[in-house]
């Protein structure tokens, strides 16, 4: 299961188109802390590496870091498949906490599932202070369905998703297996919500914990980008916090119709009403977008 996911797995690469770079003042720039989506690494200069090149363009002096997990890009790709998140997000805390470039505070980018582990740093880890997190593609209530995989038969993938469906939630896949810690049975709850050792924490399916409650709502903006044509994240909805109905895996609901929402468990409702969350969306397929897209959406929360 383990070698089949590390083949299968691969969400599509990012996609950007070349465009004019716009150069500003590197006086009062706010330092930006990158974390890369599952199959990328932090360095890759098709995907990571060019987001990297492309906003120190944009913004004179700004200072980036793309998180590296692991001693090297090797690591880091497989520890995107491997590596509990738990253990991964109190690295980047640790690793934050020590760098004091990043004293002031910081803004935070995620690519795909890299969305909803900053979201774990902002609620876990409130010194430096985060304050932007903005989530391309991120699936914060989880999936419920696998990547496509290029140039594979489709029942590879109903191989591995049944896999995923009948074992997610045993502790040997919750530790080893990145994806099941943000796996979302609609049709089993319950069982989410006992043995989900990331996702359910984070969203305060098991009990509500006011410090992440609070350490959220210190945010100044939550943004969150949803690819309307994504063939890779399901449900898509996940990207703007929605999910699919409980009990079913038809109907989806908002993140407005949900019950986080209206009781308000992780703060968003209250961040919603100031003002706080910003819904983006894209036309194209999963953390596919132009410099263009990038530079007239995204850059002004970069500031």
């Amino acid at each position: 299961m383990t070698a089949a996911l590390l083949c299968f797995l691969l969400a599509a690469p990012l996609l950007l188109v070349a465009g004019s770079p716009v150069h500003k003042s590197n006086n009062g720039t706010v330092p930006l802390v990158l974390w890369h989506g599952m199959g990328d690494s932090c360095c890759n200069p098709l995907s990571m590496g060019a987001i990297k090149k492309m906003i120190e363009e944009e913004i004179s002096g700004i200072y980036v870091i793309s998180l590296m997990i692991g001693k090297n890009v090797v690591q880091d790709t497989e520890n995107g498949f491997f590596m509990d998140v738990n253990e991964q997000v109190s690295m980047v805390c640790s690793q934050l906490a020590q760098d004091p470039k990043l004293k002031g505070g910081y803004n935070a980018m995620g690519f795909s599932q890299g969305g909803q582990f900053l979201r774990a740093v902002a609620q876990r880890c409130p010194s430096p202070p985060m304050k932007n997190l903005i989530s391309v593609g991120g699936q914060h209530q989880g999936v419920y369905g696998l990547p496509k995989c290029p140039g594979e038969s489709s029942h590879v993938c109903d191989m591995i998703r049944k896999a995923l469906n009948s074992g997610a939630y045993t502790d040997l896949v919750q530790k080893h297996l990145v994806q099941a810690q943000y796996w979302h049975d609609p049709l089993n709850e319950d069982l989410y919500k006992t043995h989900s050792l990331f996702l359910a924490d984070i969203n305060q399916e098991k009990a509500v914990n006011e410090t992440y409650r609070k350490n959220l709502q210190s945010l100044e903006k939550f943004v969150m980008v949803k690819f309307l044509q994504d063939s890779v994240v399901d449900p898509v909805d996940t990207e703007w916090f929605g999910f699919l109905k409980t009990g079913q895996a038809k109907e989806t609901e908002t993140l407005q119709e949900s019950v986080l929402y209206k009781e308000d468990r992780l703060g968003l409702a209250a961040m919603d009403k100031v003002g706080k969350l910003a819904f983006l969306s894209s036309e194209g397929d999963h953390l596919q977008f132009t410099r263009e897209w990038f530079t007239e959406n995204l850059l002004p929360y970069l500031h």
